[in-house]
């Protein structure tokens, strides 16, 4: 009798222990975050409500939109057992929202059986500022006049802070950066590529809410033609060159072979390089006054010359000279054209050992073929410092400078920023 009893006992707490386990099992109540949760939204912003419970599950959730002595029942939804993770999509453009501030109230509870089987229960409120109204665009500058694979300028006022802003055509944006006065300045390009029926620029402005507004400006746009060049690549110029490649080509030993993968595919990497180093700029300019051509340099290539290549009488490869080639003596000293920042100077692909300098406002010009540099990655230079010499490293036929200027990583014609009235008239005045 007295063995009964006690197993009886022992049922009895062994029953007492694993309802207290199960009952205390889960005792921390759901995670609930929201992105965003916090800042500017509007009726197209994405809101994600994401729930997790690693104990016995979500069991149902309510959301409630307040906004002043309104509230808006959004969403009221039970959950299968045993869900662990739910993600909910909050459409407010369902709702007669006002503009300003509203919060949004969350309540989920699990599957728990703890708090006398009501479970547990997070509730979590988030601030946001519900905003439908895009940025007004204020042009300032009045003329814009473009010539094909040329650069300009256009400045303009924003009415509140921004998320994206710039200059857009067919695909192409150039962002703007805020100045001093407050003001936004885009230079942008009219690439060398680009139809004339595609430059249409409009400044965009998009907010911290998501919403974006469009903005047409006046200009004028004058279409150029570009050279076409033969050029003839002989047995001697591949014996020259090639080797200087060869770490670069993998599984590639003939010298045309490899001529034609750098003249490709290096360069194709090393116009991307310069792309990335475009988002390496000063938001306000570095130059001063026009750009200063090398001293007594003669023309040999200018920019834009569309060149088709020949061996042995037949075409093998087609590329477009992006830049402006100068030439006096072998290894003549060269200098940067204007004030700036050196953002690199090693080598680079095609372009061998270069110097390339940031102007501000995503304006960069690069020297490439250099057989020597006398400056480094961080340095300010002055317009007319000696920054190396000339040389035939890289892609290069005989001893010259190969000028680039780019607008945020697109080439654009030299010639115009050595011409102070075209500088005047187009960009500093503006400023």
């Amino acid at each position: 009798m007295k063995t009964l009893k006690k197993l009886f006992l022992l049922l009895i707490v062994v029953a007492l222990i694993a309802a207290g386990v199960f009952y205390f099992r889960d005792t921390k109540a759901p995670q609930v975050s929201l992105t965003p949760g916090s800042g500017p939204i509007s009726k197209t912003t994405k809101l994600l409500l994401s729930l997790n419970d690693a104990g016995m599950g979500i069991k149902n959730v309510q959301v409630v939109v307040i906004q002043g002595d309104n509230q808006f029942p959004l969403i009221k939804r039970d959950f299968q057992p045993q869900t662990k993770n739910n993600d909910l999509e909050l459409d407010l453009s369902v709702l007669k929202l006002q503009e300003g501030a509203l919060q949004i109230e969350v309540s989920t509870t699990d599957q728990s059986v703890y708090h006398l089987g009501k479970g547990n229960t997070a509730r979590e409120s988030f601030t946001l500022t519900y905003d439908t109204r895009p940025p007004i665009i204020s042009v300032l500058s009045k003329a814009h006049n473009f010539t094909k694979g040329g650069s300009g300028l256009v400045t303009y006022s924003l009415n509140e802070e921004v998320e994206k802003t710039g200059v857009q055509f067919e695909g192409h944006f150039f962002p703007a950066y805020q100045q001093e006065s407050g003001n936004y300045a885009c230079l942008f390009a009219y690439p060398y590529y680009v139809k004339e029926k595609d430059f249409v620029p409009q400044v965009i402005a998009r907010d911290l809410a998501g919403n974006e507004r469009p903005a047409g400006i006046y200009y004028r746009a004058n279409n150029k033609k570009f050279r076409q060049r033969r050029i003839n690549i002989s047995d001697n110029f591949l014996a020259q060159k090639t080797p200087e490649f060869e770490g670069l080509v993998a599984g590639v030993s003939e010298p045309l072979d490899i001529f034609l993968y750098v003249n490709r595919e290096i360069r194709k990497e090393n116009r991307a390089k310069m792309a990335e180093l475009s988002r390496q700029t000063a938001a306000t300019p570095l130059w001063q006054g026009n750009f200063r051509r090398q001293p007594k340099a003669a023309t040999l290539a200018l920019f834009a010359d569309y060149r088709t290549y020949y061996y042995k009488g037949k075409q093998i490869d087609k590329t477009v000279h992006l830049g402006h080639d100068l030439a006096s003596v072998a290894q003549d000293e060269l200098i940067a054209e204007n004030f700036g920042e050196v953002i690199w100077a090693e080598y680079l692909g095609i372009y061998g050992l270069c110097v390339v300098v940031d102007h501000g406002l995503g304006l960069q010009s690069l020297y490439a073929h250099m057989s020597q540099l006398e400056v480094q990655v961080g340095d300010r230079v002055d317009r007319g410092q000696v920054i190396g010499r000339s040389g035939t490293t890289g892609l290069a036929g005989g001893d010259h400078l190969h000028l680039g200027v780019f607008v945020s990583g697109v080439a654009v014609q030299p010639i115009e920023w050595w011409d102070k009235h075209w500088l005047q008239n187009n960009i500093d005045s503006k400023l």
